[in-house]
């Protein structure tokens, strides 16, 4: 079928696509790369005449002109599932905030009414014979963004990767309302630049390699000690690995040209590199695209812990800030001031301790250094006040720092104290042995590293 016809009649330029919106109107740019340029540029000419419109978006590392052309939050407010750097900027100068996100849910959230979408406003790659416009490689929820919008505006970008799916990685034309083409939108994808691993890091990592096999089924986090764990795997003898992710990342893509990746013993999708959206420099992108070897899948797949939970020896690894003698994990947080997100973290632990020999890493240094150069301690007797609690204490399973490992399951409040505190810097354990005799979670039976 001929879909030109169709095409011609929605098409809009970005300034008429800019004029839709209203004050006090609900916006969606998606997740990522989805961000449109033309459209947002045309909307921040109109910031005097607008108030109070929302635009939700999530680990977006593009730049936003509507900010540009207001700053103070009274044209556009800002709301963010999770938190780049500039989206943590905006959020420090007051116009943003923070929408707590377990990204699995967000799909089914919009299905059930939690949050409303007046309009849809996506970059996609260029229409296919077919009539459907990709996604590009930021599946996560987008589908479902679309379904439940009152209007659909499509800005088409000709160097958006194509992601092949899985499922939910593209939209046909008969669900879209206006479809936007300008020249301005024709950019290369924003790139961020993996973490570099530290020493730290690496040993970290290598704590993890000896807990993992050939055949396991990963899951990387964002940051420096999944990129690490992906540096020692590549020297390491493990083959045939799986990836089921929410996140496809520089070290896997790494893993797969060294032929460390088969997936020929994972139960689903069985051979492919399973994730739901890929940030990272230009070559990830050149890889994501049109690449056989990847099934994008929205999170309300990658993220489900049942769906996690069917893959065996399936193993997730992510960061957290600080952590607590109990064992409580903040990973969003430092104090009351937003860094980060949930992500998919407390799904994928959840998922990989019900899969069949799974097993769940949250990593974090001991100490970190602050800016007059002193060192303090991410362990800490308690949480600092504000901390958030990313990952519930009966939830963590593995718990690491380049001290060393210890499994925290069924383990009782004294035996976690002691635990927790041998993985914390030497010149910090005896200070925080005296706390925990404060808090009641030490015996003198314990033992004193």
């Amino acid at each position: 079928m001929n879909y030109l016809k169709e095409y011609q009649a929605k098409r809009r330029t970005a300034q008429e696509a800019a004029a839709l919106v209203k004050s006090g109107m609900s916006l969606d740019w998606g997740y990522s790369n989805s961000k449109p340029v033309a459209i947002d540029i045309e909307l921040s000419a109109r910031a005097e005449e607008l108030s109070d419109v929302s635009i939700k978006s999530t680990v977006c590392p593009a730049h936003f002109h509507v900010f540009d052309a207001d700053d103070t939050g009274k044209s556009f407010v800002y709301v963010s599932g999770h938190c780049t750097a500039p989206e943590r900027h905006y959020i420090e100068r007051g116009f943003a905030s923070y929408a707590p996100s377990s990204l699995g849910q967000n799909a089914d959230w919009l299905y059930k009414g939690y949050r409303k979408v007046d309009i849809a406003m996506l970059q996609v790659a260029p229409m296919d014979r077919h009539g459907y416009f990709n996604f590009g490689p930021q599946a996560t929820f987008l589908k479902a963004i679309c379904d439940v919008a009152s209007l659909v505006i499509i800005e088409i970008n000709p160097q958006m990767p194509i992601a092949l799916g899985g499922k939910e990685e593209a939209i046909h034309i008969n669900e879209v309302d206006y479809i936007v083409e300008d020249e301005r939108a024709n950019v290369p994808m924003t790139t961020m630049p993996a973490a570099k691993p530290t020493d730290v890091d690496r040993k970290i990592a290598g704590y993890i390699l000896e807990n993992i096999s050939s055949g396991c089924c990963i899951q990387f986090g964002i940051g420096g000690v999944p990129n690490a764990v992906g540096e020692v795997l590549l020297e390491s003898d493990l083959k045939d690995l799986g990836i089921h992710t929410e996140m496809m990342t520089e070290s896997m893509m790494k893993l797969h040209y060294a032929g460390k990746i088969s997936g020929k013993y994972k139960n689903l999708d069985q051979g492919k590199i399973v994730y739901s959206f890929a940030l990272g420099s230009k070559e990830l992108f050149d890889f994501v695209d049109k690449n056989p070897a990847l099934a994008v899948y929205p999170t309300s797949y990658t993220n489900n812990p049942v769906t996690i939970a069917q893959n065996r020896n399936a193993v997730s690894i992510n960061n957290c800030l600080e952590v607590d003698l109990t064992g409580q994990a903040c990973a969003e947080s430092v104090g009351p001031r937003h860094i980060s997100g949930a992500g998919g973290q407390l799904e994928f632990g959840m998922g990989c301790y019900y899969a069949d020999g799974g097993k769940a890493f949250l990593c974090l240094s001991s100490t970190f250094e602050r800016k007059d150069g002193t060192k303090e301690s991410r362990i800490r007797p308690l949480l600092r006040e504000g901390a958030v609690v990313t990952t519930p204490r009966p939830q963590v399973m593995y718990l690491v720092t380049e001290y060393g490992i210890v499994n925290l399951k069924a383990r009782s409040l004294w035996e976690r104290a002691e635990l927790i505190i041998g993985l914390s810097a030497p010149e910090f354990r005896e200070g925080l042995i005296q706390e925990a005799e404060k808090l009641g979670i030490w015996r003198p039976s314990n033992k004193r590293s």
